[in-house]
């Protein structure tokens, strides 16, 4: 009976399965709205496009196993932070950047996007610097008019007259880019709605470029004594620190960024925006928060590259080497986003959406299988090959159990084990011997029909029945049910100290135990053996009780002290 309540389990698993694909089966049809995102339903026509609405329509009717990808909103936003250039110059922080985006789902994991972005970046060196010398000309142009930049009349740099200048730049910057945007986080399996997602991007665009350097005061008159003189700058000393240098410099510029910076000979120069045009990429990380239906916010870091190393002017080391790094830009920005689009003709943009809600919801909508059992021994109908009365034990294919051969089920059979010379037999499965005498000298002994019994084993120490051995014990306590008539021995080994002798005991007594109490055989059916020699200190043996073969089904544990549950 245990093999076919695990068969009715298989055929239960089966049947959910198969009452799953059932609802996408043309005999299975969808007949009730299901919702799986929010207040959207995937039987409502109105959130399919013309593309998907056959699809959704043959999934409908049951032809079709996936539902239709539903329209979903647009997603625009703005956002600001800080933007700043990695490059020859210490940048500046805190210089602003802006931008504006359209964005639109692929799926649930993936979206296009595509983005302005607009920023000022700044940059001052503490240190003086004379690399720009070695521009090819002595006086390099944006640097021109800066006293004790000029060599003087032998061509002979002397450092400590001619101390350089502190490099700094002002530059713009402008780029229209298409991203790609990679989300998972909105794949729950736990929840329905995610209120993070975390993503990646990685984009091609175009960006632009100009930029200025602080180099003179007002021009008035003559442009050299208009220049900053760089010798008033002491930095040496105490002094010579990083914050009393910049404030210094804070002091002489005035903040105009005069003169332009060098523009770069290796990307086009683009008269519109006055500036330097080159392609771009780039890549990053964002987590958005999801505030409403509507709204979401959004922190971003971004890197772009576009391959120039003059976007802060500057690409010649000290020593008269061009700097074979090039320049990168960082956007860090905070944005706000808002999806557009009507709530009952569109869903939340996907990557919001959890792709799992819809799974789950079918899952949960799977009726309780009940498989029938018209005669209710155990065994379904389906696999039934007989309708059994009630309280008659069966096998695996539902046939009455018939120990004996005789043709009469065990459930009514008065003499559950007759002879095959005996029979054949009456109604009530009794036989007729051709000589009592005969029939009763010939009955079989207990050991011929129970057979070689198993023994039961235990782990190392311990007095717990594993499954198996629990399972062993009810095939011996079917058998012992169908030869009400005869005993078994139950028997244990090793007594060489107190500790075997009581954990013996307790084997004995376990197996006893579970017979009497969890298969209902009756402890007079046993003879405690326990102590015995010549045997495994963690096996119990079984056998058929000899004729004449007596004892007791009980005896008081040896040591109780040293007992094990």
């Amino acid at each position: 009976m245990k093999n076919s309540k695990s068969l009715s389990l298989i055929l239960g698993l089966s049947a959910c399965i198969g009452s799953v694909n059932a609802q996408v089966s043309p005999s299975h049809p969808y007949t009730a709205p299901h919702p799986i995102y929010g207040s959207f339903s995937v039987t409502d026509s109105n959130y399919y496009n013309q593309k998907q609405l056959a699809q959704h329509n043959e999934f409908m009717v049951g032809n079709h196993d996936y539902p239709g990808k539903p329209k979903d909103m647009w997603e625009i936003g703005i956002k600001g932070g800080m933007f700043t250039i990695g490059g020859d110059v210490d940048a500046v922080l805190a210089t602003p950047g802006f931008g504006a985006h359209i964005r639109k789902s692929l799926g649930h994991t993936l979206s296009l996007r595509l983005e302005y972005m607009y920023g000022i970046a700044k940059g001052q060196n503490w240190q003086p610097s004379t690399g720009y010398q070695y521009a090819g000309y002595a006086n390099p142009w944006f640097y021109r008019y800066t006293k004790n930049s000029v060599l003087p009349g032998g061509n002979v740099w002397d450092p400590i007259r001619y101390p350089g200048v502190y490099y700094n730049y002002k530059t713009h910057v402008q780029e229209l880019s298409l991203q790609l945007l990679a989300n998972i986080h909105n794949i729950r399996f736990y929840k329905a709605q995610t209120g993070v997602t975390l993503y990646a991007l990685a984009g091609l665009g175009v960006s632009t470029w100009k930029g200025r350097v602080d180099a003179m005061h007002e021009v008035r008159g003559d442009a050299e004594s208009a220049a900053y003189d760089y010798s008033t700058i002491n930095s040496s000393g105490v002094y010579a620190n990083r914050k009393d240098i910049l404030k210094q410099l804070k002091d002489l510029q005035n903040g105009e960024y005069d003169t332009p910076i060098e523009r770069d000979p290796s990307r086009p120069y683009s008269d519109m925006f006055r500036g330097n045009i080159a392609p771009s990429v780039s890549g990053g990380l964002g987590l958005a928060f999801r505030l409403s239906p509507r709204i979401n916010l959004a922190i971003e870091d971004r890197v772009i590259y576009n391959g120039s190393d003059l976007l802060d002017g500057q690409r010649w080391d000290e020593k008269g080497t061009l700097s074979p790094d090039k320049d990168l830009m960082n956007y860090l920005t905070v944005g706000l986003n808002f999806n557009i689009g009507s709530k009952s003709k569109r869903v939340e943009p996907l990557y919001w959406l959890n792709s799992m809600n819809y799974a789950y919801g079918e899952l949960r909508r799977v009726p309780e299988i009940v498989l029938p059992d018209a005669d209710g021994d155990g065994v379904t109908d389906q696999f039934d090959q007989e309708q059994t009365p009630a309280g008659c034990p069966v096998d695996l294919h539902g046939v009455s159990l018939d120990t004996d051969g005789d043709g009469v089920p065990d459930c009514k059979d008065k003499e559950l084990v007759t002879p095959t010379y005996c029979q054949p037999v009456d109604a009530d499965g009794v036989g007729k011997c051709p000589c009592p005498d005969d029939c009763k000298a010939a009955v079989p002994e207990c050991a011929a029909l129970l057979g070689a019994l198993p023994s039961i084993h235990f782990a190392p120490n311990s007095n717990k029945l594993s499954d198996d051995a629990a399972a062993t014990l009810a095939t011996v306590a079917s058998k012992l049910k169908a030869n009400p008539n005869c005993k078994v021995v139950v028997v244990g080994y090793c007594a060489a100290t107190k500790r075997q002798q009581q954990l013996s005991w307790d084997h004995v007594n376990k197996v006893i135990a579970h017979l009497v109490e969890k298969e209902g055989v009756s402890s007079d059916r046993f003879i405690f053996s326990s102590g015995q020699e010549g045997g495994d200190c963690d096996a119990v043996d079984i056998r058929a009780a000899a004729p004449g073969e007596d004892g007791p089904n009980t005896v008081a544990p040896p040591h109780p002290n040293l007992r094990k549950n």
